[in-house]
């Protein structure tokens, strides 16, 4: 069982002690998440990958959060950036901007990129570094800037 899994389980217990239903939803949606890819793809989830699932459900709750907030529904744009809020509590510390930029100039050195032909290279050799720590569409952005 992974850390993070098991972090998400303390979590759950918690709330359920803490009668915090709203958190409570969200760590068990997270978990459930975790439960159905394992018994979809018969595997036991490892670290990286749960920290990938974080990071994808982080994610969608950004993405549904701002088609909330253009439509006026306040309220759920409220849920979902919540919901955001409890599941980045389980994932590493996000990076800043300039950390970031180091690790991409860094790896563009280390594989010789020389130009936007060489961004499948550099963008999968930080994927690994960067999994849950930064949004990698603005990790793609600044890779394109620098590249260009």
């Amino acid at each position: 069982m992974s850390s993070t899994k098991q972090r998400l389980n303390e979590a759950m217990k918690e709330a359920m002690r803490a009668k915090d239903k709203a958190r409570l939803g969200v760590v068990r949606m997270a978990l459930a998440e975790f439960k159905r890819i394992e018994v979809d793809e018969r595997i036991e989830v490892d670290e990286a990958r749960s920290l990938a699932i974080l990071d994808k459900m982080v994610k969608q709750r950004r993405d549904a959060c701002s088609q909330y907030q253009d439509a006026g529904r306040d309220e759920l744009a409220e849920q979902e950036a919540y919901e955001v809020t409890v599941l980045q509590e389980f994932l590493p510390a996000q990076l800043s901007q300039e950390e970031i930029q180091a690790l991409i100039d860094d790896t563009i050195r280390a594989t010789g990129a020389q130009s936007m032909q060489d961004m499948g290279k550099v963008m999968g050799a930080l994927k690994a570094q960067l999994q849950g720590r930064a949004d990698m569409g603005d990790v793609s952005k600044m890779i394109k800037a620098t590249l260009a």
